[in-house]
């Protein structure tokens, strides 16, 4: 059975589903940019089973049926992933499957969907029913997200961190600044250890989601209000300031020494294409991405199939395969 997760469609023959909602959730996909699909997907992901899609039974509420003797419990939840995200609980055997209800991605972060509101909601029913076993739609994550009481506890997390992104943005924040000031609640440290990666593990892209769903197009850092491209950034550079290959590459070696790499990357995005055929920038290019990718492997593993797929693009790390990479954090591996 798919549950919730974007990421099982195609592969898996769907036999419930939350109401309607699917619908709504399949035009979402399918009118996502279509850049991620292979990159998120993988190669052998096919849009048209997507498009296809219609389940056998549609679950608009809570629903209990009998199998085989065995009691099954359907629960529609409004999931962190998908508003259509469906629980199956076996309460004679204290199992629930829930999905892909927290992926730490809340929705995949190249569409508008996904609701920390609803995954908090979603989190007092796995507390309420208390399973002694939680599976869900990635090994990973049952091992992450292992219990109802660690949920109870992370909830609470998620919520001040909820609130503190909220106030940042009515103050006139940017993104960035909200993500470098390390918001880490009152008590964390001072808790139950193993809501610490979870939490570190959300942080990222909560801070992600809320604020892309509560600021328009017009930002406190001015993006939105002009429309300057990345070469237009990138003529600043070299037809403005003057800057010569040779200085650029000491900047950005310098960067990377710095340990930023973010702005490393930006820089070279910039200047694409302006020093054509420089063995020395496609070198620091790739550097850049593999220091990316091991900075982000711990806590953000879809981020590095992203920069893994935009290198693909522009051979930034021509050599580089994804099976150097753990699909998810080296810490929660066997």
């Amino acid at each position: 059975m798919s549950l919730d997760s974007t990421s099982h469609r195609g592969k898996t023959t769907s036999l419930y589903r939350h109401g309607e909602n699917y619908r709504e959730e399949l035009s979402t996909v399918l009118n996502a940019p279509g850049r991620f699909g292979e990159i998120f997907f993988g190669s052998r992901f096919n849009l048209e089973d997507v498009r296809s899609f219609k389940p056998d039974t549609t679950i608009a509420g809570h629903t209990e049926i009998k199998i085989g003797g065995t009691r099954i419990e359907f629960i529609p939840v409004q999931g962190g992933e998908t508003h259509d995200a469906l629980f199956i609980y076996l309460p004679d055997h204290s199992v629930m499957f829930v999905g892909d209800f927290i992926m730490p991605y809340l929705g995949a972060p190249f569409v508008e969907e996904g609701s920390l509101d609803g995954l908090l909601d979603a989190i007092d029913i796995v507390a309420q029913k208390n399973p002694r076993y939680l599976l869900h739609g990635h090994e990973p994550l049952t091992r992450l997200f292992a219990s109802p009481v660690m949920l109870a506890d992370l909830k609470s997390q998620l919520a001040w961190l909820r609130d503190q992104v909220l106030a940042a943005i009515r103050q006139g924040e940017e993104r960035a600044s909200i993500q470098q000031a390390n918001l880490i609640p009152p008590g964390l440290l001072t808790g139950d250890p193993d809501v610490h990666m979870p939490y570190i593990v959300m942080r990222e892209n909560v801070i992600n989601r809320i604020y892309d769903q509560n600021v328009g197009y017009w930002q406190p850092d001015l993006q939105g209000i002009d429309y300057l491209s990345r070469a237009d950034r990138g003529s600043i550079l070299i037809d403005y300031l003057g800057l010569s290959e040779r200085q650029l590459v000491k900047a950005i070696e310098r960067m990377i020494g710095d340990g930023s790499y973010e702005l490393a990357a930006t820089t070279l995005e910039w200047t694409k294409g302006r020093f054509t055929g420089s063995k020395s920038l496609d070198d620091l290019r790739r550097l850049t991405y593999l220091k990316l990718m091991e900075k982000y492997q711990e806590f953000n593993p879809v981020q590095v199939h992203h920069l893994l797929g935009t290198d693909r693009r522009s051979s930034a790390t021509n050599g580089i395969e994804r099976a150097d990479f753990p699909v998810y954090p080296r810490s929660l591996s066997r």
